[in-house]
């Protein structure tokens, strides 16, 4: 595969929900989005099969969002890959890889217009050593407690898309 071609994209409809502090299906003008808060860590969990074209190669991961009510600050997203594979990792536990980050990155200036974010992720350890074939999960994150850097953004970050491209 060529660098910068896409591999996976996910849509809030492919959100497998977490246990604890799931972000929340929302519509926006009839949109669907997930509503990612701004005082609370929370996540979605995407699923799919890495697509047996991917070389190897490192992935960057663009989230499409907008804000609900905040154009002046900035947000802060997290990515994590969780490698199922075949007799990999048992499913009655999560296995994710540490989170990497965006940083803060400023919001769109204006409501409703959509921003794109990237996260840049090397091969092996940061991405779980997710291999061709096999079952994967991306798990996406609102780093509303600053662990990472400082999401001064407030109001719902509103996730509409996450395309993952080989880098």
């Amino acid at each position: 595969m060529a660098s910068g071609e896409t591999l996976l994209i996910f849509t809030p409809s492919m959100n497998e929900p977490p246990g604890t502090n799931p972000a929340t299906p929302d519509r926006r003008n009839y949109h669907d989005v997930l509503d990612f808060d701004a005082s609370t860590d929370e996540e979605a969990v995407f699923k799919a099969v890495l697509p047996r074209n991917y070389s190897g190669g490192g992935v960057t991961v663009y989230v499409h969002y907008s804000m609900s009510s905040d154009s002046t600050n900035n947000v802060v997203w997290q990515g994590a890959f969780e490698r199922i594979g075949d007799g990999i990792q048992d499913v009655d536990a999560d296995g994710f890889a540490a989170f990497q980050s965006t940083g803060a990155v400023a919001v769109p200036t204006n409501l409703g217009n959509v921003g794109i974010d990237t996260i840049t992720f090397t091969n092996g350890a940061q991405m779980d050593s997710i291999a061709v074939g096999e079952l994967i999960r991306f798990k996406l994150r609102r780093d509303a407690d600053d662990t990472s850097a400082t999401d001064s953004a407030s109001g719902d970050a509103e996730l509409h898309a996450i395309e993952i491209k080989e880098t």
